[in-house]
């Protein structure tokens, strides 16, 4: 399931958003649930993925 969710990203985070990625950064490969929707990709899917935008070089 996908959540999005809007934020003013001048504004400090709250509490729940602490909470949260706090949550994400504790996260194990274990903890994802697939489902037919969205099934694990193989190794060799895993490999045909490809970037949608070139990087960019960014002068510093």
């Amino acid at each position: 399931m996908i959540v999005k969710k809007w934020i003013d990203l001048n504004a400090p985070l709250t509490l729940e958003q602490e909470a949260e990625l706090l949550d994400l950064k504790n996260m194990k490969d274990e903890d994802i649930v697939f489902d037919e929707d969205c099934p694990p990709t193989t190794e060799a899917e895993g490999k045909l993925f490809q970037r949608v935008s070139k990087r960019r070089k960014i002068a510093v």
